[in-house]
């Protein structure tokens, strides 16, 4: 490898792994802002925490990779052309084209760890972020006390405290509610003072109470509804124990293997095969059953029945007319009948109809899963054809311009990929044209953007779109004075 390769390689790497942890730190706080809720106040231990993060942080990669590389190497080439070092090279004989050829190696080399990465690493840290998200997100709030509000998150014992001292410990006003034999408010503990201590492990809270009374009403006695017996018992303190669960308990992780995030491209495909061959016999059975139902109500018909029993010439009666001559509780009731026939027609219909179009949604949903472990690959390699040939044209380094324009192509980056990947789902795009929209759009403009900068074209030179403008400013005049 020549010098020259080793000195754009080396300035590419830096920027490139600096963007990249930038991307992925954007992208958590925005994981962070908006899970919030569901992290603080439940004494989840630090470590949970962090391998959320973790997770979480591997599961952004696909989004933050490609920013990373567009931003890069628009860098790079940026500030090689911005301290002239890209018109030293040039000058000396080596084209724009031999100075990207180590990145472009480097950038398929990405693209392939992308793909391995979407394929083999992140179905399963989906798989470990979704449950562990779970599992968090139904965890109980951490005990706290608050004046005057009764606490339930004791389970089956409902606490209130009137007010608690300056020391955090000292309580008044204490009223236990007892609902462990599940029979309503039958058990009720007050006192007038108290202290409230946790364990030194956390794993339970003591209650000491001072001056108290315990109520209870005598339910397991016999005749007990006419009677009503009632206990009422003082004492002058008294302890209390509740244990508290602050561990975080885990669900079962093969739960949620069935969704097509968990899968790789081996299980996608047979998965959508089994889903497809199973929407195709529950509609054959729809089909038959729709069939038998019809068959079965034209038996059911009141006019061939009459005209059978009767021997009326159907051909001069009409339906309206042998409807008002029954009797009216009969024709009432043979009314409703024929409607809650048609409610059951007309939900049977709109239940199958719901529940082929979620299963539909699924399947191309799973080939959307599956188209996007290639897109992400490549869109690594467009995304460099982009930037590196633009930051040779504007030939403006740092995190100024270069930011700005890799925020604007990203935007459309993202932008083309949602609108691809919503109208694939609802199925008002064929899924292949829409998740390879965004690269349709990209491979063009990176074409574009590679030839301008090859053949050092100025393509944001202001003077030159001036110039533009001055001559096109004297030539309409002129085309307007041969018109007249």
């Amino acid at each position: 490898m020549k010098k020259v390769d080793l000195f754009i390689i080396r300035t590419y790497i830096g920027p490139l792994i600096m963007t990249f942890f930038i991307a992925l730190f954007i992208l958590l706080m925005q994981f962070l802002w908006l899970y919030i809720d569901d992290l603080v106040g439940k004494g989840l231990e630090w470590y949970i925490l962090l391998e959320l993060i973790f997770y979480a942080s591997s599961t952004f990669v696909p989004m933050a990779l490609p920013l990373a590389i567009l931003l890069s190497s628009l860098m790079t080439f940026g500030n090689l052309g911005e301290h002239y070092e890209l018109v030293a090279l040039k000058s000396s004989g080596i084209s724009l084209n031999r100075l990207m050829r180590p990145l472009i190696i480097l950038s398929v080399l990405i693209s392939i760890l992308a793909f391995l990465f979407s394929d083999f690493v992140l179905p399963v840290a989906n798989l470990k972020f979704r449950s562990l998200l779970y599992d968090v997100q139904h965890q109980k709030l951490a005990f706290k006390m608050k004046e005057g509000i009764f606490n339930r998150d004791l389970g089956q014992y409902v606490l209130r405290i009137g007010s608690r001292e300056d020391d955090g410990e000292s309580i008044n006003e204490v009223m236990i509610y007892d609902h462990s034999q599940k029979s309503g408010n039958t058990k009720l503990t007050t006192a007038q003072t108290g202290l409230m201590r946790q364990t030194p492990n956390g794993s339970a809270i003591l209650f000491t109470l001072y001056d108290g009374v315990n109520y209870e009403e005598k339910i397991d006695q016999q005749n007990h509804r006419e009677t009503r017996p009632f206990q009422r018992m003082e004492f002058k303190e008294e302890q209390i124990r509740f244990e508290l669960d602050n561990g975080l308990n885990r669900t079962n992780e093969n739960l949620f293997k069935s969704s097509y995030h968990m899968m790789n491209l081996e299980q996608l495909s047979s998965s959508k095969d089994s889903l497809q061959k199973e929407l195709a016999k529950k509609r054959t059975n729809y089909a038959r059953d729709v069939k038998d139902r019809l068959i079965q109500y034209s038996r059911l018909d009141s006019l061939r029945l009459v005209n059978h029993i009767m021997t009326i010439d159907t051909q001069k009666l009409s339906y309206t007319s042998m409807v008002f001559q029954m009797d009216i509780q009969l024709r009432d009731k043979a009314i409703e009948k024929a409607l809650a026939a048609c409610r059951s027609a007309k939900d049977n219909v709109k239940y199958n109809y719901l529940d082929f179009d979620s299963r539909s949604e699924t399947i191309r949903k799973h080939s959307i899963a599956y188209h996007k472990k290639f897109t992400l690959s490549f869109a690594c390699l467009i995304l460099f054809f982009v930037g590196a040939p633009l930051g040779a044209i504007i030939r403006k380094g740092g995190l100024g311009l270069p930011v700005v324009m890799s925020i604007l192509f990203f935007v459309l980056y993202y932008i083309l990929s949602m609108i691809g990947e919503r109208s694939a789902i609802a199925g008002g795009m064929d899924i292949f044209f829409g998740m390879w929209l965004t690269s349709a759009v990209f491979l063009p403009l990176g074409i574009f953007l590679t030839y301008k900068a090859t053949s050092d074209a100025p393509l944001f030179d202001s003077e030159t779109y001036k110039h533009m403008f001055d001559k096109l400013h004297k030539v309409i005049p002129f085309v307007k004075k041969n018109q007249e």
